[in-house]
């Protein structure tokens, strides 16, 4: 709970900054404001507990999911040093990214589905104005209006859900949804049926899953690239965990009712995503679709639902995270010295800037689940999960989607060794430096030693 008052004061401080006068030291508050909110996060480690009328319930797996979010969101502020350079917006952008954090805690550790749904609300909110935050491009107009359009088709389809399940059930607490599915299992209510069906077509909009993924392509593109990076790691750690909280805590008792749904969207969603992300030439697009098809791998923890999945669906967001932000921040840095978000625009990197190259191959083999990088063992505990719970189909057509998967992105590694006219050194900034480096540790000190994340949950 101190987490999240932490992270609300400093969003109000980022907010006021300017009237008070502090504008100029914001960028260190919101480190320590971080910092603060990791550390009562890490105190607060085996304290369940449930506030506001056991409608926000702080227990390790939010404050797991809590502390991931605030790290990657650390690492994500050190790449995006020039998103806050215009004077004119840098507290509201400050603001909208600290305050979608406090979104991202109450979707993490909701007991409740109106602070689920007040979580998502506030997330969402911030995120349609940062994907419009580039007032003079118009293709980040035009990722604002579809996600804002979209979104908001979304949250109907939640609230309608979440209508008819509290007129079955009379509650919005998950505890009593819960007991009551299990109380009628045999003798359901079709009513509840649509609720629930209608509660995943919503969540699977927002972790971007076939057939709810059409608007990821486009805003991905569309957006600034640091906002891109931030929804495709942070917003979508925080989209799953909520979303497997929702489904292991109030739907479990009633699995065998929306399971074989789940199972064919995440197929469906492992192979779409692999297939077209083949055919794109523009690097941001490609990671687009290429975190529809993770998406699709990370559904597979919510169908199992076997004790261990919930550490493996932790540890495949944080490999998958740290994978996505060091390829975007290669990414700025080259497109901000070319204009060109193409896939081509990495060619001849080994000989330009070796480090970066280095990075990008790291970043690309572990999104492609190659050992021994952390990418490998996230697909392992994932896929382990699935066949514990017997779903060996799925987890064929999963292991043939990586398969697909390799080839794109050895692509990009085969692209970085290519002759080029011009290989003129690349000079790195000393905040890209400190993400690259950080990020190519993480992710071979996870592969080595996977026991630091596997076992925490």
């Amino acid at each position: 709970m101190n987490t999240l008052i932490i992270l609300t004061v400093l969003g109000l401080t980022c907010l006021f900054s300017e009237i008070f006068g502090f504008k100029k030291i914001l960028s260190a508050l919101v480190l320590l404001g971080l910092t603060l909110a990791i550390g009562a996060a890490i105190l607060d480690w085996n304290c369940d507990m449930s506030y506001f009328n056991d409608m926000v319930r702080m227990d390790n797996f939010s404050l797991a999911f809590v502390s991931v979010l605030i790290v990657l969101s650390a690492v994500w502020f050190q790449l995006s040093g020039s998103f806050f350079d215009e004077p004119s917006s840098r507290t509201d952008h400050y603001a909208l990214i600290v305050f979608s954090l406090v979104g991202a805690q109450l979707m993490v550790s909701f007991s409740n589905m109106l602070i689920l749904f007040l979580g998502i609300e506030i997330l969402s909110i911030c995120l349609y104005a940062l994907a419009g935050s580039k007032k003079s491009d118009l293709s980040s107009n035009e990722a604002a209006l579809k996600y804002f359009l979209l979104g908001a088709f979304a949250t109907g389809f939640l609230l309608f859900g979440m209508t008819l399940i509290y007129g079955v059930t009379g509650s919005f607490h998950v505890r009593d949804i819960s007991a009551y599915f299990i109380e009628h299992a045999e003798n359901f209510s079709s009513l509840a049926f649509a609720g629930l069906l209608l509660m995943f077509v919503a969540m699977a909009f927002k972790v971007s899953a076939v057939p709810f993924h059409f608007w990821a392509p486009d805003v991905y593109q569309g957006s600034p690239t640091t906002v891109t990076a931030f929804m495709s790691t942070i917003v979508k750690t925080a989209a799953f965990a909520s979303m497997f909280r929702l489904f292991q805590e109030s739907f479990q008792g009633v699995s065998v009712l929306w399971e074989n749904s789940v199972w064919v969207v995440a197929a469906a969603t492992i192979l779409l995503g692999n297939i077209t992300a083949v055919y794109q030439t523009n690097f941001k697009r490609m990671l687009a679709f290429s975190s529809i098809s993770h998406a699709g791998y990370m559904l597979m923890s919510v169908l199992a639902m076997t004790p261990g999945s919930s550490s493996s669906l932790l540890f495949y967001t944080v490999a998958y995270s740290i994978s996505s932000l060091s390829a975007f921040a290669i990414l700025l840095l080259l497109s901000s010295r070319t204009g060109d978000e193409s896939i081509q625009g990495f060619r001849g990197l080994s000989k330009s800037n070796p480090l970066l190259a280095t990075a990008t191959v790291l970043a690309m083999l572990s999104l492609a689940g190659i050992p021994p990088l952390a990418g490998f063992f996230a697909k392992y505990y994932i896929f382990s999960a699935a066949m514990q719970a017997g779903f060996t189909t799925l987890v064929l057509i999963a292991i043939l989607g990586s398969l697909i998967g390799v080839f794109y992105y050895l692509r990009v590694v085969i692209m970085l060794f290519e002759s080029k006219e011009s290989s003129a050194p690349i000079a790195v900034n000393q905040r890209i430096s400190v993400v690259v480096l950080l990020t190519a540790i993480a992710s071979l000190v996870l592969g080595l030693a996977p026991g630091i994340l596997a076992g925490l949950l």
